[in-house]
């Protein structure tokens, strides 16, 4: 009986490090650097993560890879969210994370009362880097789809993503935010929108940024409360909130690129969420502002 169980035992983790192994080899990273001229030479950084065999295939002309364009929070590095570009990568896609801001640019300062307490110069920075990460990435990869973009992003790159959207909705497939706290959701927009909310008293959404439970039925909108921190929502967060997130957004891809089932904007819950759990938006009583 024993042995049996130690066979058993040796014979799942064998199958375990073949998984794993296989999903490293599968997805192939790379970092590329690319120079505007426009913008005083500026370097702009970013991350790609897509799967080979889709990658071989679409170097042959037989597809068109979609693209995910994952935007990092205030701070923190654009190659700190692989576990998002992983997902999106064995989903199919091409995921690019640019790097937004630079040692040698000025300090962001947070400013109550103006728009997003001040920090739209670096919002309308993060575009500025898409649409110049895009462009250079065409000719790297011709055979990907840059015309519809699923827009992606944690904390101040949610912000960026959103305002993105809002600013060329015409360019977006799907928006997926991680705990964005500035820029309120689109809520007459076309596709669909996914965030993750964290539970962390440091980091709360200003006023007016998450639309109610009603607004969020009726726009397709998904709003999921994880219970995690703010900070745990990159690759340095906890392995469970990472896993949870990564399960949660599978689905969303799975739900809304199946060509079997049309997108349903009418009822925007996903059920069976694993470890997260549903939750209507916070109420819409005015909250402090937060960096």
């Amino acid at each position: 009986m024993k042995r049996g169980i130690l066979v058993l035992l040796s014979l799942s983790v064998l199958v375990a490090v073949g998984y794993f192994t296989a999903s490293k080899w599968a997805i192939r990273h790379e970092t590329l650097t690319f120079i505007d001229p426009a913008r005083g030479n500026r370097p702009v950084a970013v991350a790609i993560a897509v799967r080979r065999d889709k990658e071989m295939q679409a170097n042959a002309g037989m597809i068109t890879l979609p693209v995910a364009v994952l935007n990092h929070g205030n701070t923190v590095k654009h190659s700190e969210y692989s576990f998002l570009a992983n997902v999106f990568a064995a989903r199919g896609y091409m995921s690019l994370s640019p790097q937004h801001d630079l040692p040698t640019d000025p300090p962001m300062v947070t400013k109550p009362g103006e728009l997003y307490v001040g920090r739209l110069p670096q919002i309308q920075r993060g575009v500025a880097n898409i649409h110049f990460a895009v462009d250079e990435m065409k000719k790297v990869q011709p055979n990907a789809n840059y015309d519809k973009l699923t827009m992606v992003g944690h904390s101040m790159g949610g912000d960026i993503s959103m305002y993105f959207a809002k600013e060329y909705p015409d360019q977006i497939k799907k928006v997926v935010t991680l705990d964005n706290l500035r820029v309120p959701f689109m809520t007459d927009a076309k596709f669909k929108i996914l965030s993750f909310r964290s539970k962390d008293n440091q980091f709360k959404p200003d006023p007016g940024v998450v639309p109610d439970a009603e607004q969020c039925e009726k726009s397709g909108i998904t709003v999921v409360d994880t219970g995690f921190q703010h900070n745990d929502m990159r690759d340095t967060g906890p392995d469970t909130a990472k896993a949870s997130i990564q399960s949660m957004l599978d689905k969303f891809l799975g739900d809304t690129d199946s060509k079997l089932a049309p997108v349903d904007t009418k009822s925007p819950k996903i059920t069976e969420p694993g470890a997260v759990s549903q939750l209507a938006p916070a109420p819409k009583s005015a909250r402090p502002v937060t960096n």
